[in-house]
């Protein structure tokens, strides 16, 4: 089976083909780095990451770009509010996101371009669109001018009207019409800015994106991925950018776009003061329960975050772990990803369907006496998980570790156990009764087993 997705520009599935048969390319918007990254911005890295993995079970090479932002008016404000500069801020954040999504078992992109290190790509860029008449200059700024470019709206399907007001532009009066964005704007000396052939300035957002697909791609990418909220207009205006820089050139040839993640059915805010931040969530759970919570529900749908939800994720996978904890003895053989998981994911990304193929091998893992189809089965299971980025802890590691700085560390539960087991040996019953309730109350669950005691976590 070939993979399918769903191209938000067509608005339906597609068989997935490569520009080139044994080259894919892939760009997914990355974080602005100005603060830490919240459970929303972990959704897009999280997917984006199973695809790759995907994609190269299928491709012999796969090149995936994720940017990071940092030239930005909120890095601008985080700057003058905390008195600190603008690169200390970035490369705080930069370094915060790369240990959280580290975290939640997101594999480094190939290519992680900065938007401070592409200047002269982005101002090569602009003055491409001014030469075309793509755009022109207004009292300091560059602007693109979106009437010259008649497939505006293309992937939104909105009407300009809509667009206006969905883009809550600035409807500046130097605009020759509404709609009109900025590739350029003037920065005062208290800003960042670059020389360039219009003064000292800095770019606009949506003109970063599509210069640093220019300089690390060409004019023409296979897929280009991010949240919903960036279809208008981050992603409208960078197929326009894209498409007239390159005298009509496909910009992407498919897009691929994650649905929107709410907290408790409410959608995130700093007002309610639901925003659940990443750093924050792995002091209560490990980053694969985080993981698997985020792909719990299929990438295109909405996702609700809950509580329960990061319980329920985490309990799933104490079973799966188990299953790996059962067959400690049995060596896996070395398999290919299953079938079913793999028609699973080529049917655009559907880890739910993934999942539900991922308990069947657990099922039939637990029930299995024959040693050669426990290898086989076990496998499966480890090359089921690696896909999806699952099940690659050693399995007393994850009963084991702690998830917070809070109760007993690993050395006093051992400590505490080998005492019970002590006091049973001796016939002390009323000591072990006391241990196992201390240990019970910390949150520690043991299994008293022929060939010793098991122990993890709640």
């Amino acid at each position: 089976m070939g993979l399918s997705i769903y191209n938000t520009m067509s608005r339906r599935k597609e068989v997935f083909t490569p520009s080139h048969p044994d080259r894919v390319t892939l760009y997914v918007c990355g974080p602005t780095v100005y603060s830490y990254a919240h459970i929303g911005n972990a959704r897009p890295p999280v997917v984006f990451d199973v695809l790759t993995r995907l994609l190269r079970q299928k491709y012999a090479q796969v090149t995936y770009a994720r940017n990071i932002t940092d030239v930005d008016d909120k890095i601008n404000k985080a700057s003058q509010e905390t008195g600190r500069t603008i690169r200390e801020i970035t490369d705080e954040f930069t370094a915060a996101y790369h240990q959280d999504m580290a975290a939640l078992g997101v594999t480094p992109p190939d290519i992680e371009p900065r938007v401070t290190d592409h200047i002269t790509h982005i101002i090569s860029m602009i003055e491409t669109l001014l030469t075309a008449n793509h755009a022109y200059a207004a009292e300091g700024h560059i602007l693109f001018h979106v009437p010259s470019y008649a497939a505006y709206g293309q992937l939104s399907k909105r009407s300009q009207d809509e667009m206006i007001a969905g883009a809550r532009v600035d409807v500046a009066p130097y605009k020759k019409n509404p709609a009109d964005f900025v590739l350029w704007k003037p920065s005062s000396a208290d800003m960042p800015g670059w020389e360039s052939p219009w003064g000292r300035g800095r770019p606009g957002w949506h003109i970063e994106c599509s210069a640093m697909v220019e300089a690390h791609f060409g004019p023409t990418i296979d897929i280009h991925g991010g949240g919903l909220d960036l279809v208008f207009p981050h992603h409208e205006n960078e197929i326009a950018q894209g498409t007239c820089a390159h005298h009509g050139a496909v910009y992407a040839r498919y897009w691929m776009h994650n649905g929107f993640l709410n907290v408790e059915q409410e959608k995130m805010s700093k007002s309610i003061g639901n925003v659940l931040i990443v750093r924050d969530l792995l002091r209560e759970a490990p980053g694969e329960a985080i993981r698997f919570a985020l792909l719990s529900a299929h990438y295109r749908q909405p996702l609700d975050w809950s509580a329960e939800g990061l319980n329920h994720a985490k309990r799933t996978l104490d079973r799966l772990y188990g299953t790996l904890r059962h067959l400690n003895k049995i060596a896996a053989e070395t398999v290919e990803v299953p079938a079913s998981i793999m028609s699973a994911l080529e049917d655009d990304l559907n880890t739910p369907a993934a999942f539900a193929a991922l308990f069947d091998l657990a099922h039939r893992a637990n029930t299995a006496t024959d040693r050669k189809e426990q290898a086989r089965l076990k496998g499966e299971l480890l090359a089921s998980g690696q896909i999806l980025g699952l099940l690659q802890q050693n399995p007393e590691h994850w009963f084991t570790a702690e998830t917070t700085g809070n109760g007993l560390s690993s050395v006093e539960i051992e400590k505490l156990i080998a005492d019970r087991t002590t006091a049973r040996q001796t016939r002390n019953f009323a000591e072990a009764d006391r241990i196992r309730a201390q240990l019970t109350e910390a949150g520690i669950i043991i299994e008293d087993r022929a060939d010793g005691v098991l122990w993890r976590r709640e």
